[in-house]
């Protein structure tokens, strides 16, 4: 989750960041709008992704050890995570990834101090007002995973607003869990269940996934975790029940264009069984041709 390790918060310094920023990371991709991170790659090197997920989920990890490496404060590793949030998009978006879930906020991170906590708010309420408008011209559809319930006012505005605005895009689903938690999303839906009064015979597979925050979108194919740790963290426990998982040492702030063909490219060469005979990757398809 975008919370991570590091140390206590401190008043943003602008250009302070900004420097960090500039001298810890590459030019930004050829092709891809302002902001992304690294010139793509040879033609021959993205071709070897020849399969693409439907659903990618991202654990974002590492925004707190980036800036104590940097000597900043926390507030200034999570602005500089979410500043990465919108290149990361794009590079999914220009290899046709339909549905992107960003692990923004979890249930257990109340248990941070409450300066932190508030601070990353007010981060994630004007990131989201500033790049809701482009995420709307480009298309792409926000969805929130998660409950609104103790989340700051400004906050909440600026993501119903998010919501209303893009309701209606097809080119790509971005959810947003934030206030999330993935074994609270599961006794959720068996209280809301339950209260429908129906037998049990009723409750199957289908069913279930209906009251989930994700309904109507498909499971995700690849889970990525940035920043080295191997754990879930209560990200999408029933619904990555088969997902494939890649996880990477690079701090998501530094996770940029690069990193995202990287992770494609190993997902495109696993064999996913789901308990039967080897076959290709579920519900993927070969990367259309530019």
């Amino acid at each position: 989750m975008w919370l991570s390790a590091g140390r206590s918060v401190s008043p943003f310094k602008g250009r302070a960041l900004g420097k960090a920023i500039s001298d810890h990371r590459a030019p930004a991709p050829a092709g891809f709008p302002s902001g992304s991170r690294r010139k793509s790659r040879s033609v021959k090197e993205t071709a070897d992704i020849m399969y693409i997920p439907q659903h990618v989920g991202i654990i974002m990890d590492g925004n707190g050890r980036w800036a104590n490496r940097l000597g900043l404060s926390r507030t200034e590793g999570h602005r500089a995570g979410t500043e990465n949030i919108r290149p990361v998009i794009e590079a999914f978006v220009h290899h046709k990834v339909q549905c992107l879930t960003l692990y923004a906020f979890s249930t257990e991170n109340w248990a941070r101090p409450w300066p932190e906590v508030r601070g990353l708010f007010h981060i994630l309420g004007k990131v989201i007002d500033r790049e809701s408008h482009a995420l709307h011209e480009k298309g792409i559809r926000i969805r929130l995973l998660g409950k609104l319930e103790g989340i700051t006012p400004a906050l909440q505005r600026n993501i119903l607003k998010a919501l209303e605005m893009t309701k209606d895009n097809d080119i790509m689903v971005l959810s947003i869990a934030l206030n999330y938690g993935g074994r609270a999303e599961i006794l959720d839906a068996i209280q809301r269940i339950m209260a429908q009064n129906l037998p049990p015979e009723r409750v199957d597979e289908n069913l279930f996934n209906s009251y989930l925050y994700t309904a109507g979108l498909p499971d995700p194919d690849l889970i990525i975790r940035t920043g080295g740790e191997l754990r879930l963290s209560n990200f999408l426990l029933w619904q990555a029940a088969y997902s494939e998982y890649y996880s990477t040492s690079t701090l998501w702030p530094d996770f940029n264009g690069l990193e995202v063909e990287k992770a494609l490219m190993a997902y495109s060469r696993r064999q996913r069984s789901f308990g039967g005979l080897e076959s290709k990757p579920e519900g993927s398809a070969p990367p259309p041709r530019h």
